[in-house]
């Protein structure tokens, strides 16, 4: 028997004298693989097919010579720190070279004996199940889902990595019931989020209220929040209130700065006891919901210019999403504007199939004070002056630019940055005889041009600090540059000695 046992033992093959590298090569997953120091010692052929590099480059640097992370934000290194694995997480990330990525990771500690020596990072590709959908998917026209919402993330059209970081934070907050408080500047799309947040929900079957607190008068929107009873004051009648007819399901409050600090405790309270009483009335009604705020503002300055309650924000704010500006993220116009000609041609019954390349360029140097609100109220204006036209001219939103050009402040200040062609008015046929606008044109384009050259060389290539010198945001940066042929390359190491 003992010698039976001893044979079978010695049949199994030593799995310590496997190599397991090339099995890893074969996975359709992306592997990293680190030391202790998180120098990155094996990376496979997937994973350089989703950051878009080469392999013999990354191999030997530091995870944050490849990434743009640090030590904190580094999983890998919040691994090795706390020696416990991380499992299926949802994570979102830019290389140095600029590609972003959507990905799932699952890390591991490695170990000899109690001490660890590495770590081994197992990546998913979030999106490779999307790879046979296209970028801008064909818009569903009958969005009505029943619960009062018309929208989910898959209506959020853009790449961009903070729009992107903006909506995974989103998604993940969607499956607990912690208040979220979306911050953005108007016509970011903050209603949108707060719809789809709604549908990524448990609570997607339940009613989805939205209050904005500035379109209902001071003295009626305690009413209309709570609900009155009838002879509660002269006129009032028994009806419930949002919070009340919302009630297990999801409550979004925008523009909560205009809501009277003396009704925010009163929200606090209902916050805090999940039970409240309609006016008038001495019954107690059992409340539970996920609450959605929404502001265009700082809440902390909010606070200290006391617009919002500290203990209301502290209760609201448990989870913060910031939704860009569309200045921030310009590689999204083309996207966002193909979405918005398609659903437009559908609903006009027209057959538009873009902007010409004069209209993008300029939108691209456009700073958007309206953000994706005024970008889709722009392309309606002018498909409605297309008529037969494919391509949208710069004739066709002329009557756009004329109302733009005497809204609020000066638009040179405000809505263009300084090295651009101008504000709308001198886009223009006749804002100036020809032979004047190419030389002021050929002349601008040297001096943005050898403003950005200075910048990246002081810099050295460093594209988040030179755009820091200029006073733009990265994206603009980077389409300047490519639109002046600059490579940070050529900038990228500083002189010897």
């Amino acid at each position: 028997m003992g010698q039976h046992r001893k044979s079978r033992s010695e049949s199994l093959f030593d799995v310590t004298r496997i190599n397991f590298l090339s099995v890893l090569d074969q996975l359709d997953e992306g592997i990293i693989i680190t030391d202790h120091q998180g120098i990155i010692v094996y990376y496979n052929d997937t994973q350089a097919q989703i950051d878009g590099a080469d392999p013999e480059e990354i191999i030997g640097k530091h995870l944050t010579e490849v990434y743009e992370l640090s030590d904190e934000t580094s999983m890998i290194a919040k691994c090795m720190e706390k020696k416990c694995a991380i499992r299926n997480r949802t994570f979102f990330y830019r290389t140095l070279k600029g590609k972003v990525a959507h990905t799932i990771h699952s890390i591991f500690p490695l170990f000899d004996g109690s001490r660890v020596t590495g770590a081994i990072c197992f990546v998913k590709d979030y999106n490779i199940l999307q790879k046979s959908t296209p970028m801008i998917a064909v818009p569903s026209f009958n969005k009505n889902k029943g619960n009062g919402t018309r929208y989910t993330f898959g209506d959020i059209i853009g790449d961009s990595y903070d729009l992107q970081r903006a909506m995974v934070t989103a998604r993940e907050a969607a499956s607990s019931s912690s208040p979220i408080m979306l911050i953005g500047e108007t016509g970011t799309g903050k209603e949108l989020f707060a719809q789809s947040i709604h549908n990524h929900s448990a609570r997607k079957n339940k009613a989805y209220t939205a209050l904005n607190c500035a379109a209902i008068p001071e003295n009626l929107l305690e009413g209309v929040l709570f609900g009155t009873v009838k002879g509660a004051f002269t006129g009032a009648l028994d009806k419930p209130g949002l919070l009340e007819m919302g009630n297990g399901g999801t409550l979004f409050l925008d523009e909560l700065l205009a809501m009277p600090t003396t009704l925010q405790a009163k929200l606090l309270r209902v916050l805090q006891e999940k039970k409240f009483r309609r006016i008038g009335s001495h019954k107690e009604v059992e409340v539970e919901l996920k609450v959605i705020s929404a502001m265009n503002g700082s809440p902390r300055e909010a606070v200290k210019n006391g617009q919002l309650r500290t203990d209301l924000f502290y209760r609201l704010g448990v989870v913060i999403v910031q939704i860009p500006p569309l200045r921030n993220r310009l590689d999204d116009l083309e996207n966002l504007i193909s979405h918005f000609i398609l659903t437009l041609n559908h609903t006009f019954g027209t057959h538009v199939k873009g902007v010409s390349p004069r209209v993008l360029d300029l939108f691209k140097g456009y700073r958007w004070p309206g953000n994706v609100r005024e970008l889709e109220h722009l392309i309606e204006g002018a498909m409605n002056s297309a008529g037969q036209n494919k391509i949208i001219g710069l004739r066709h939103f002329t009557s756009a630019f004329e109302t733009l050009n005497v809204m609020g402040d000066s638009l040179e200040d405000t809505a263009w940055e300084s090295t651009d062609t101008g504000p709308f008015h001198q886009l223009m046929p006749a804002a100036a005889p020809l032979s004047s606008t190419n030389n002021l044109s050929e002349s601008q384009k040297a001096t943005e041009r050898q403003t950005i050259t200075h910048a990246l060389t002081h810099s050295f290539g460093n594209v988040s600090r030179a755009s820091k010198i200029l006073g733009i945001s990265r994206q603009l940066l980077h389409y300047k540059m490519k639109k002046h042929k600059l490579n940070r390359k050529a900038f990228a190491d500083p002189p010897a000695g």
